[in-house]
């Protein structure tokens, strides 16, 4: 969808606080990944984490970070990760329910499409 829409819609991954740090909750799955981090207690160690992650997975989207306060997190109720499309008015249009299970590509690809004008169907001359 980012290659599809990249033209029309700005794309950015916000990065939140840690789902599963080491010092939490360390999740089996992570040590057999060696995605190993520990809660961030300052802004340059969030930056690190951040970082690492998009690194090691390949993000090619921009990236963004929360602070230390955990605003965006709050406000957009994003842990431990969600898909929100907002329009140009700042007005949530569409948003999943909290994932990794709760993602719908398909409900957002649907909203893309509507927002972009995708759907609109050709006249015929």
């Amino acid at each position: 969808m980012f290659d599809q829409y990249r033209d029309r819609v700005a794309f950015y991954v916000v990065y939140i606080q840690e789902a599963h740090p080491t010092d939490l909750w360390e999740m089996a799955a992570n040590v057999r990944d060696g995605v190993l981090f520990a809660s961030a207690h300052t802004s340059g160690e969030r930056t690190e984490t951040a970082s690492a992650c998009v690194r090691n997975l390949g993000i090619r989207i921009p990236a963004l970070l929360d602070g230390m306060d955990n605003r965006i997190e709050q406000a957009y109720t994003g842990w431990p990760d969600r898909l929100y499309l907002i329009g140009t008015d700042g007005r949530v249009i569409f948003k999943t329910l909290p994932g990794p299970y709760g993602f719908s590509s398909q409900g957002l690809e649907q909203a893309l499409r509507t927002v972009t004008g995708a759907n609109a169907v050709p006249t015929r001359r």
